[in-house]
């Protein structure tokens, strides 16, 4: 029988959807699941986007051009200069989702061998692209006692070899929350500037900032115009994951060129999920406000409650709508297994994500996850109750 190939052998399993067969064998048995385990937003997607869904008036689902359509980025550069982001329309090439956007970068810009500095914890997901472009992933460590801050540069400096050809951030992060200050971004485009890099900058979770610092793009970096390849996504912002809508947005042509023959490729993308995506631009502040004002109040209700668990520390995130909490336990992925196969409390438990699938430094995140605030306070109060029983239950549990 033929082998399967070596880059799927070394393709990482998702650590927050690896848990779903046992989430279904619990839901089978009539147990209640608070999914904490996925960044799917419950607030509903804009009326405006649903509206153009329901209203398409078209005798043809025909292919749209490769780089997206042209009415939609031209709104795109209007969305982005409120952020003071200067593009133009041919600096930004829509795509499949953020994640197309992030696996076309890589497959432009790197050879296979090329090595990619990451922040870690990191999404998942990088990893997997990397290795479908041959690349591989060079992780520094930020740690949970320091909020997930951004080491000295001289931590940088020390990864840095002739195979380096990229840096690579999400701002603000999944899965930590953190927000990366000024002096960091500086720190980062200095690194780029004298080792001549790409920045790759993942930015889907700009919305959602809460701290009175300032939002800090990769496009605002002087003297890098031409290094940074900047990666979004509607999914979050508008909760509109199921459309597959993204962007991949760089100033430097080379790369915008070399990205279009990945995008003919695919021929083109989604249809229908432009037209929602280019409607949803429209969509009222007061929309935004209140969207934003219930993550603040999620995420407070979640850290408070987190923090008064015994053995449980969960440092603030500063933006996104993600937290990594340490908790008591010998080994997090078997937990988060043990709470789906032999636990509830009054017919509930909880789904989390194991953090060490944000890692790839062995060992790493053993005893941490990663939650999503995705849910309404009532029922982030209630997960909190079971998580606390939870623990109390486990037989790994371990005592500080």
């Amino acid at each position: 029988m033929p082998h399967i190939s070596e880059r799927a052998i070394e393709m990482p399993q998702s650590p927050i959807r690896k848990l779903a067969p046992l989430a279904t064998e619990a839901e089978a048995r009539g147990t209640k699941i608070y999914h904490l385990n996925i960044g799917q937003p419950d607030l509903k997607t804009p009326k405006i986007g649903l509206e153009v869904l329901r209203n398409i008036d078209r005798s043809v689902l025909e292919y749209s051009p490769s780089q997206g359509f042209l009415s939609y980025r031209k709104k795109l550069v209007k969305y982005y200069a409120a952020y003071d982001i200067d593009l133009t329309v041919d600096d930004i090439i829509i795509t499949t989702g953020g994640s197309e956007a992030v696996l076309f970068a890589f497959l432009s810009c790197l050879n296979p061998g090329d090595e990619i500095i990451v922040p870690e914890p990191a999404y998942a997901n990088y990893m997997a692209f990397a290795i479908s472009a041959g690349a591989k992933i060079r992780t520094i460590p930020t740690t949970i006692e320091d909020g997930f801050a951004l080491p000295a540069v001289e931590k940088f400096e020390e990864l840095i070899n002739e195979h380096t050809r990229a840096i690579l951030i999400c701002n603000p992060n999944n899965p930590t929350g953190y927000l990366y200050t000024r002096r960091e971004m500086n720190q980062i485009r200095d690194l780029v500037k004298k080792y001549d890099l790409y920045l790759f900058s993942d930015e889907v979770y700009r919305e959602f900032i809460y701290t009175g610092s300032p939002y800090i793009s990769a496009c605002h970096l002087e003297d890098v115009e031409q290094n940074v390849v900047l990666i979004d996504s509607v999914s979050k912002r508008y909760s509109e994951c199921g459309i597959r809508v993204g962007a991949l947005i760089t100033k430097n042509k080379e790369v915008r060129n070399a990205v279009m023959k990945f995008c003919q490729a695919r021929l083109s993308p989604p249809l229908l999920g432009q037209l929602v995506a280019e409607a949803s631009i429209d969509t009222p502040k007061e929309y935004m406000r209140e969207m934003y004002d219930e993550y603040v109040e999620r995420r407070n209700c979640l850290i408070d409650g987190l923090n008064r668990i015994p053995g449980v520390y969960s440092p603030i995130p500063m933006g996104a709508f993600y937290t990594v909490a340490r908790l008591p336990v010998d080994d997090a992925e078997k937990f988060c297994a043990w709470c789906l196969s032999d636990f509830n409390y009054e017919g509930e438990t909880v789904m989390l994500a194991p953090a060490a699938g944000f890692y790839t430094t062995p060992g790493a995140g053993k005893d941490q996850v990663r939650i999503a605030y995705v849910l309404n306070k009532e029922d982030l109060a209630r997960a909190l109750v079971v998580l606390k029983h939870a623990l109390e239950a486990y037989p790994g549990r371990v005592e500080a």
